[in-house]
């Protein structure tokens, strides 16, 4: 049986390497990080991504994206700093706030990506880098057409690093 989703991507994403090669892609190619996880949880469960299903999930990353995550993300990262003189406790709690919405924004999208495919049992170890790598480069293309090979194959690295 699959292991769920959005757990395994809780856990893989805990490990620093992980995310610190989603946020790279994030910040710097404009990836989304649901999308780009969805990917490679589906590849260690035997999906195999085709152009079809790597533009049907761009298509709904995309929405999520631009409607909803990335304004989120923009209001969370700007009240990092102070909006006027001793506000921080109350910008704080906003900022808690938004970022909480921002996460659930994120798993809902992550559900709607799970019902795309039908995941089979956990690859084994040594079958999972290929599989990850494979599931990665459509998604990602399908995302967009600057698509960072090394950058993904950092991260195909880090989530099989255990």
């Amino acid at each position: 049986m699959a292991e769920p989703f959005w757990d395994w991507a809780v856990a893989v994403y805990g490990r620093g390497s992980v995310a610190e090669a989603c946020l790279r892609l994030q910040d710097e190619g404009g990836h989304n990080v649901p999308l780009l996880l969805w990917a490679a949880w589906a590849g260690v469960h035997g999906v195999r991504i085709g152009d079809d299903l790597a533009s049907q999930a761009a298509a709904i990353a995309r929405v999520w994206s631009d409607e909803v995550i990335v304004p989120l993300r923009k209001v969370r990262r700007r009240m990092k700093a102070a909006l006027h003189d001793g506000d921080d406790r109350d910008r704080m709690t906003v900022r808690n706030l938004v970022k909480a919405t921002e996460l659930e924004a994120e798993k809902a999208l992550m559900a709607q990506l799970t019902e795309l495919v039908v995941p089979g049992a956990l690859l084994p170890p040594g079958d999972q880098a290929t599989a990850i790598s494979e599931a990665l480069r459509p998604v990602a293309g399908a995302w967009s057409p600057d698509r960072d090979d090394k950058a993904l194959v950092q991260l195909s690295q880090a989530l099989t690093k255990g």
